[in-house]
């Protein structure tokens, strides 16, 4: 990995830290509080930063910047008073990147900073995810990550390496070094405690700065992450290929996942001890596919796929084996990437789904896959997927286009020895990034610290989330509890959300959890999970709550009271 200091606008920036001190541990700084004005601002910004923005928002105001952040348009409103602050900074001769940060009233603010990860591919300041900060009494901050794009948008990094390094690394944790020295100026005295909150992406983000700085916070919030870039981009295409062209014989259409899932509920929901719609232990289940197959009728591959009685032929049943089984390495047997988890089939459109390609005359796989390896690897916008070989994934190794990878365990120690907080979750029922890919980094990191588990339970809790899908959300049908503070969750919920409706406590919400953890010392054992009788409306009424337990524990039913009530649940296996 290039270092910071490699770049004169960055190396800059740190210079202005250490001026300015930062951190529990940090003096500080002697020059009065700042105003919420540019001038002010820029009196404190280093060589290569230029502030483009300053506005004063009313207590109760809302702020962002509409459509023309093409990723988050959402507007965040019901914010407390505060300052907001729009950055720009060159990060190499040939790139830059931007960053938002919200700044409450000197009264609300706790001394705390929180930076909040990204999505995808995209590119744009996350507005949204900043917003519960200031409820907290955080300072917050967001990078648009080097570019404005959609999740899915990928074309920005052709043969532009720079780019491809600020979305990897660089914009967040250039963003975190001048957010950090630009708040301690502001309110004219150091940072207590700085967290993370991100993600899929965002996770991914928070997971590469913790491993590669790892005093850039005291407790993280990571979800869903796509820690292991060089191999699920090109897991997406790989599982991808099962699938497609969809004129094959072993073409599963989406119009059957609702089939699969319902038979996969049938099978799962009673095998985890209660018959709740909820499939509360995908990894355990033992799934038969048999019942899926067509009847003889209906067994010729030549036939449409779907027909009045829903039915998989024998093709399509293989493609459904290698969805969930695992990508491994044809020559040396090794792990590339772990397969979907059973329950994951509501979201399914997302990767095996038709997708539009202004390269290809038919359907395609996930741009997920098929743009990473045009634009990050080959720098060739018009390689097809059907040209996809094993090697992509050796290549993509020996590049590591960003350095976007956050596989560096050994270094998780120095994370770990200085006092830093995890806590990782990941929905049992992702269709995006598989859930096992979360339970790999875990057992990674046991790995790391030679099998000391007591090690890393010290610092490093995971929760699986039992129906909930990428990040939030859960099946319509299924109404599993999937609202616990975690990113994107509060916007979910609506634009003046920031924490869990109706329980905003640290029972509740895994930051305010994580904020205990980290600056009184209560650990948890579990968080409880909410959903509504409709998905993103609270004021429908509680539908389920539920405990999430820390991993390995599993909640348990007590056999007597609501299973749709919290308190009839026990955690076990801790």
């Amino acid at each position: 990995m290039a270092p910071l200091a490699a770049s004169v606008a960055l190396a800059g920036i740190l210079f202005a830290l250490q001026a300015v001190g930062h951190g529990r541990n940090g003096n500080a700084p002697r020059q009065a509080t700042l105003a919420c004005d540019a001038g002010s601002f820029a009196s404190v910004m280093p060589p290569g930063a230029a502030v483009e923005k300053v506005a004063i928002v009313a207590e109760g105001g809302n702020y962002g910047e509409g459509m023309s952040d093409e990723a988050y348009p959402w507007i965040p409103t019901g914010l407390p008073g505060l300052c907001a602050v729009t950055v720009r900074v060159q990060s190499s001769p040939s790139s830059s990147f931007r960053f938002g940060l919200f700044l409450p009233s000197a009264d609300r603010w706790k001394g705390r900073f929180l930076a909040v990860g990204n999505g995808g591919f995209s590119g744009g300041i996350n507005w949204i995810d900043m917003a519960p900060g200031p409820h907290n009494g955080m300072a917050s901050i967001s990078t648009d990550t080097g570019h404005n794009s959609t999740a899915l948008e990928t074309s920005w990094a052709l043969r532009n390496p720079e780019a491809r390094t600020d979305w990897g690394w660089r914009a967040m944790h250039g963003s975190i070094v001048l957010g950090k020295a630009l708040v301690s100026a502001y309110y004219n005295r150091p940072i207590s405690y700085s967290y993370f909150s991100g993600c899929s992406t965002g996770g991914r983000q928070g997971l590469r700065e913790m491993q590669a700085f790892p005093d850039s916070f005291d407790g993280m919030l990571v979800g869903a992450p796509a820690w292991w870039t060089t191999h699920l981009s090109n897991w997406i295409t790989k599982v991808g290929t099962y699938n497609f062209p969809v004129t094959s014989p072993h073409h599963i259409p989406m119009a059957l996942a609702p089939f699969i899932a319902d038979q996969v509920r049938r099978q799962c929901d009673p095998q985890d001890g209660v018959t709740d719609d909820i499939v509360s232990d995908p990894l355990n289940c033992t799934f038969d596919p048999a019942p899926l197959l067509c009847p003889p009728v209906h067994s010729d591959p030549t036939l449409p796929a779907t027909t009045s009685d829903p039915c998989l032929t024998p093709a399509q049943l293989t493609t459904l084996r290698h969805i969930y089984a695992d990508y491994r390495s044809p020559t040396a047997d090794q792990l590339i990437y772990p397969g979907l988890t059973l329950s994951s089939e509501p979201q399914w459109s997302l990767l095996l789904g038709d997708h539009t390609d202004p390269n290809a005359t038919s359907p395609s796989p996930s741009p997920f896959g098929t743009g990473y390896a045009r634009n990050f690897l080959l720098d060739d916008p018009t390689w097809d997927w059907r040209r996809y070989d094993d090697a992509l994934v050796t290549l993509a190794d020996e590049l590591n286009p960003g350095h976007a990878n956050a596989d560096d365990f050994s270094s998780l120690r120095n994370y770990q020895s200085r006092g830093g907080k995890l806590l990782l979750y990941h929905g049992l029922a992702d269709g995006l990034v598989p859930t096992k890919g979360s339970l790999l980094f875990y057992n990674k990191t046991i790995d790391a610290f030679g099998g000391d588990i007591q090690a890393v339970t010290s610092f490093f809790k995971l929760l699986l989330v039992p129906g909930m899908q990428h990040c939030f959300n859960t099946d319509a049908h299924v109404q599993a509890p999937w609202n616990f503070g975690g990113a994107t969750q509060a916007g979910a919920m609506g634009m003046g959300e920031w924490s869990v409706p109706g329980h905003r406590d640290a029972k509740h919400d895994a930051m305010m959890a994580m904020m205990e953890w980290v600056e009184r010392g209560q650990e948890f054992k579990e968080v409880v999970a909410t959903a509504w009788n409709q998905l993103w409306n609270a004021s429908s009424g509680e539908r389920r709550q539920r405990p999430l337990c820390v991993w390995p524990g599993k909640a348990v039913w007590d056999g007597r009271g609501d299973v749709d009530d919290a308190g009839s649940w026990r955690c076990e296996g801790l």
